[in-house]
């Protein structure tokens, strides 16, 4: 069927018309209901509510005064040269010449421990859950020495660099002997000696999840131990290079960690 221009009322001549091409159509205080499809070259309007899902091009402008929810991404400007945001929040910034960000903050997670199997009863494995943030605190006060470090659900889709930091705080008194890895110079049989000296990776999406164990590197071979004077602040940093080569394979991974130390009040002013 051809298409046709509606049809009105012709009140000068008296007769029944199709309505004379250029002409508007005014539906002052009516509406149009049951049409299938509606096809236009620019629909002006103060409102619009859509039920099912509406596609479109080459828009101009997009304001929205409420919020915003783009299920399957985001990608803004031109392919490779703008920056694209995944439905599970990557995001990725191609050509990024400038960047500021105002007011940024970083949300600190408390580690989580579990029983070293074979332990004194006091070791425990640190766990960093990187899907939390990258930075954590850790009470020595409860759970007792780190024996392992388990850093995991990091992103390693490309040759990435992932730094997880600790805040360790020391017992409130000072401990006898070290704790938390501080161990050096008299590790008990079986248990590792310093902060890093064992760690676990467990990447996000790898199948084999169970932990690729590895050593950290640390500053001139100097391996990293906590303050044993009572209420101390440690801040350890790992930092974790994986080479793009494989996310299975314990020796695509590099570790190195970092300590900034025995913080705690000076004995002027305080």
């Amino acid at each position: 069927m051809a298409d046709r221009f509606p049809l009105i009322a012709n009140s000068s001549a008296n007769q029944i018309q199709e309505i004379a091409s250029g002409d508007n159509l005014d539906l002052n205080g009516n509406g149009i209901v049951n049409a299938n499809d509606i096809a236009a070259r620019n629909i002006t309007g103060v409102a619009a509510t859509f039920t099912g899902v509406l596609t479109y091009e080459d828009v101009t402008n997009v304001d929205s005064v409420g919020i915003v929810t783009a299920r399957g991404g985001l990608k803004v400007g031109a392919s490779g040269a703008g920056a694209t945001i995944t439905s599970v929040g990557d995001a990725e910034f191609a050509g990024l010449t400038t960047a500021r960000f105002g007011g940024v903050t970083e949300t600190v997670s408390v580690g989580s421990t579990t029983l070293l199997s074979g332990g004194s009863g006091k070791d425990v494995i640190l766990e960093l859950d990187c899907s939390k943030g990258t930075v954590f605190s850790h009470d020595l006060d409860t759970g007792g020495p780190v024996g392992i470090v388990s850093i995991k659900n990091f992103r390693v889709n490309t040759n990435t660099f992932t730094t997880a930091t600790v805040i360790f705080t020391q017992h409130s008194s000072a401990p006898s002997g070290g704790v938390g890895n501080t161990m050096v110079a008299s590790v008990p049989g079986g248990f590792p000696g310093g902060i890093g000296t064992e760690v676990t990776l467990a990447p996000l999406g790898v199948a084999a999840n169970a932990g690729i164990a590895t050593n950290a590197r640390v500053g001139t071979a100097t391996t990293i131990t906590l303050s044993t004077t009572g209420g101390d602040v440690d801040v350890v940093t790992f930092g974790i290079h994986y080479n793009g080569g494989g996310t299975g394979t314990a020796g695509n991974y590099r570790t190195v960690a970092t300590k900034s130390g025995d913080f705690r009040f000076g004995s002027i002013g305080f």
